[in-house]
């Protein structure tokens, strides 16, 4: 076991996401899914505070922040900021195309996503990130396979 740790450098370290947070341009958030357990009293001031780190930088500075013992990476689309909060051993630049293919299989869905839509269809964007992520870990990324569930549920009730 260590001997394989030394190879791969992760010596404890897990590589994984730990949240992702869905909020707009006054902070207020829309969806919020973790990954990792966290108190419930805690969970208003860390989002509160991460969303406040990322909004108070410029539109040139880099979308990935060092917040306490993990990193943040965020991307903003146009009213909506995405913040996925992740462990220091992982791939700031997946989890950046992570967002924009998350972005894409909701503008897919919904054609062309909005606020409201996540407002008013918390359910199917909680399957969207099931699909996605499991665990903290990305488990897909095909758009087709991603909407599959939804498309069953919606032919069922059409059907």
């Amino acid at each position: 076991m260590r001997r394989h740790q030394r190879l791969t450098g992760l010596q404890g370290t897990q590589r994984m996401i730990k949240f992702v947070l869905m909020v707009n341009q006054q902070g207020q958030t829309r969806l919020s899914r973790y990954y990792e357990p966290v108190e419930l009293s805690r969970r208003a001031a860390l989002e509160a505070d991460a969303v406040r780190c990322c909004l108070s930088r410029k539109k040139d500075q880099c979308s990935f922040v060092e917040y306490k013992d993990f990193k943040l990476v965020y991307r903003q689309y146009a009213a909506l900021i995405i913040v996925v909060g992740v462990s220091d051993g992982e791939n700031e630049l997946s989890i950046y195309e992570l967002i924009h293919n998350f972005v894409e299989v909701l503008d897919k869905h919904f054609s062309r996503v909005s606020e409201l839509d996540i407002m008013f269809n918390l359910d199917s964007i909680h399957i969207i990130l099931d699909e996605m992520i499991q665990n903290g870990h990305i488990v897909e990324t095909n758009k087709n396979r991603i909407l599959a569930p939804l498309t069953a549920i919606n032919k069922m009730v059409e059907g």
